[in-house]
């Protein structure tokens, strides 16, 4: 990337799991204009999680004509941040999609993963990610042996697969993927950390073949021009969680970063040293084209999608203007909530857990349970993560979900740690912004942070205790036999 300079624009393109954005910036991170396109992944059953390809690449061409035509002047770049586990399927040739676009919830692969258990420490090691269906790889599998359209196109030679970002970014240039960027290309499993490259042994055990995926690329790379925009480059490509910790510049390594979304996520930066837990995930932070940072990651499925699950289940239509309320009513639940939406995410690593509650309430005790069950999967991996790196002296906590006081206040509580909320909760654009913008010094933190200091709160701690009773003993219980 060029050097930027004060009066330069950036346009942003953030692809959640709820919605398509698109952002424009100034280079030192004040927003000049956004765009919001809504979708929805379709869930036929309890295993799938998909979005129609063409309704999801309208959704952000919409965003983006939006945004442009709402900037007060030119700009000079443009980034792209995604959710990181996503697969697609597409035509080389065209750059159209094959079939669905499969979200990192998806866990219709489950067997080709199962049958690969005794390979579970290898792929760990190579990859730093453990053996889920929610990576692209058995994904990519799956498509090969269920979608017609996708073996015709390998059969023909026109076959492209791999992380839904590398397929975007072909889109937004007009044509198909010239490189899949690393941070997104990891999240397949199927590239070794240390060389940042597809790996033939990986390929070979989930039985893919390496030329429909794109060269894999630093985060900061020339992925072409806009064809909305010509004279744009789409200059940077990266994963959401990963953009979302430089939303307010430079990383503190004493500050554990939590971005609680559709799931929620505790990442802790570790430089350019690459750290291998045994029970969390290790990967490339950003790859600037030269400067390769890391991280330390755990990993919370149901984050947002539980509370939206609660809501359905429940058919509460308003649950996030009731939520604040019953977290100030019930102080400490009289419920558990066994929270095994899309799997139990780290240090566990179970792809299939019991979404139940254990004990008596109401509706307000069952959704103070669901949130508080995601503070307590907060609070292991932040324990996990002090075994590898010294505890963190803090908390930052952004995403959807970090405007409920109660989840904030509890977390500051449980961990013993201040938990500072920023201004402005969408981290992921603001964070790729910085990146796109050069890292600059002068960036803006945009005003002082809310800031949640710990007290003492006994029946959380009680209830913490006996949750993580609750959940060992439902893991020993279903645990596979010898």
């Amino acid at each position: 990337m060029h050097t930027r300079d004060a009066h330069e624009r950036y346009l942003i393109i953030d692809q959640g799991g709820h919605a398509s954005r698109a952002f424009v910036f100034d280079a030192r991170g004040r927003q000049l204009a956004a765009a919001t396109r809504e979708i929805r992944a379709h869930r036929p059953d309890e295993l799938r999680a998909e979005y129609d390809g063409g309704a999801l690449w309208a959704s952000i061409a919409g965003a983006v004509t939006q945004a442009l035509a709402a900037a007060p002047g030119p700009v000079a770049a443009a980034g792209l941040a995604t959710q990181r586990s996503n697969v697609a399927c597409w035509d080389r040739t065209s750059g159209e999609p094959l079939g669905p676009v499969i979200s990192w919830q998806d866990r219709r692969a489950w067997r080709t993963v199962e049958a690969l258990r005794p390979y579970e420490k290898t792929i760990h090691e190579r990859t730093g990610l453990f053996l889920t269906p929610h990576y692209g790889a058995s994904k990519l599998r799956w498509c090969l042996d269920h979608l017609p359209e996708v073996r015709r196109a390998h059969e023909e030679g026109r076959l492209g697969f791999g992380p839904m970002a590398a397929w975007l970014a072909g889109r937004l240039a007009g044509g198909a993927a010239r490189a899949a960027d690393v941070v997104n290309a990891s999240r397949t499993q199927l590239v070794a950390l240390e060389a940042r490259d597809w790996d033939d042994g990986l390929l070979r055990l989930f039985g893919l073949p390496r030329d429909p995926l794109p060269p894999v690329a630093p985060n900061a790379w020339g992925y072409g021009s806009l064809a909305a925009a010509p004279e744009v480059p789409l200059a940077l490509v990266t994963g959401d969680q990963n953009a979302a910790l430089f939303a307010y510049g430079e990383l503190n390594k004493e500050t554990a970063y939590v971005n609680a979304g559709t799931g929620a996520f505790v990442l802790r930066a570790t430089g350019a040293r690459l750290v291998r837990p045994e029970r969390l995930l290790a990967g490339v932070l950003h790859d600037g084209g030269g400067r390769v940072e890391y991280v330390l990651e755990g990993t919370v499925n149901g984050a947002g999608s539980a509370l939206a699950r609660f809501a359905e289940e429940y058919g509460v239509k308003d649950l996030t203007d009731k939520l604040g309320g019953w977290l100030e009513e019930v102080p400490a639940s009289p419920l558990v909530f066994l929270n095994g939406v899309s799997g139990l995410g780290s240090p566990f690593w179970r792809a299939s857990f019991p979404v139940r509650f254990e004990g008596e309430g109401g509706l307000a005790e069952k959704a103070v349970a669901v949130v508080e069950s995601i503070v307590f999967m907060l609070a292991v991996n932040l324990e996990e993560q002090a075994r590898y790196l010294p505890a963190p002296r803090r908390i930052r906590l952004t995403g959807g979900l970090a405007n409920l006081d109660g989840l904030a206040q509890r977390l500051a509580d449980l961990s013993g740690l201040p938990v500072l909320r920023p201004p402005g909760l969408e981290a992921t654009a603001r964070g790729a912004a910085f990146l796109l913008a050069g890292r600059p010094a002068d960036w803006e933190a945009g005003g002082a942070p809310d800031a949640f200091e710990p007290r003492p709160n006994p029946a959380l701690a009680a209830n913490y205790a006996r949750w993580q009773e609750t959940v060992e003993a439902e893991l020993d219980s279903s645990a596979p036999s010898s």
